[in-house]
């Protein structure tokens, strides 16, 4: 029997990169559009990685159902396709973390609940595509996250066995995807986490508070055995 290969896989926005910049510039050129002021960044990122919805709805006070909502989605839309890697970066660190598991043969990978007609054009602009193992975006397959079929997908398609695959993620549905999927899973601290969200009910087997203690986290499982730098 071949010896099983230990995954890794990301959530995009708020894990593995910060998108923050480039949803919210979207916004701000929407508001002026509207005629209205820029909206300070801290108020918004805790809402970025809910999505459009959670954006608008945010960025306008007004809900889904109101008259506006659609027609100012559509539009977000387009101007944050139209600028969708102009500031967007991987987390600090994160490069090295992802290196160093491409250095030891452990494959990573991004299950998200963006559409893959952004997730895809935004992974190649920072020339990641091709060193993704997976790549499951919301409408990869009926279900998305909090559903636990994306995660078993993404690890599949990386070669992986969900009980050896740990997923990171900074949303209450990534932990429960990956709880729901067998998987384990690490919180990121660092990404969209609001103060009304209590990361200490999502039953997540750890937290982390920048990406390189990932690395660390897989060498106390001795997962990664070779010796890291402090």
């Amino acid at each position: 029997m071949p010896t099983p290969v230990y995954t890794v896989l990301f959530d995009l926005d708020g894990t593995f990169l910060d998108t923050a910049p480039d949803l919210i510039g979207a916004l701000n050129k929407l508001r002026a559009e509207e005629g209205l002021d820029k909206i300070a960044e801290k108020l918004m990122r805790p809402h970025v990685s809910n999505g459009s919805i959670a954006i608008i709805e945010n960025g306008f006070n007004i809900t889904a159902e109101d008259e506006p909502f659609e027609r100012l989605k559509v539009r977000f839309l387009k101007i944050y396709e139209d600028n969708i890697a102009e500031l967007t970066r991987p987390f600090p660190g994160m490069e090295d973390v992802v290196s160093t598991l491409e250095q030891n043969n452990i494959p990573w990978g991004i299950v998200t609940n963006k559409p893959g007609w952004l997730t895809e054009p935004l992974l190649e602009a920072l020339s990641l595509t091709e060193r993704c193992g997976c790549i499951v975006s919301s409408d990869t397959l009926p279900e998305k996250k909090p559903h636990p079929a994306p995660l078993l997908h993404g690890c599949k398609l990386a070669g992986g066995d969900p009980t050896l695959c740990v997923y990171v993620g900074d949303a209450e549905r990534d932990i429960e995807a990956g709880r729901r999927a067998g998987m384990k899973t690490l919180i990121a601290k660092y990404g969209y986490i609001s103060e009304q969200d209590q990361i200490d009910k999502w039953q997540a087997d750890d937290t982390i508070n920048h990406p390189a203690e990932i690395l660390e986290w897989l060498h106390e499982q001795s997962i990664l055995t070779i010796e890291l730098t402090p």
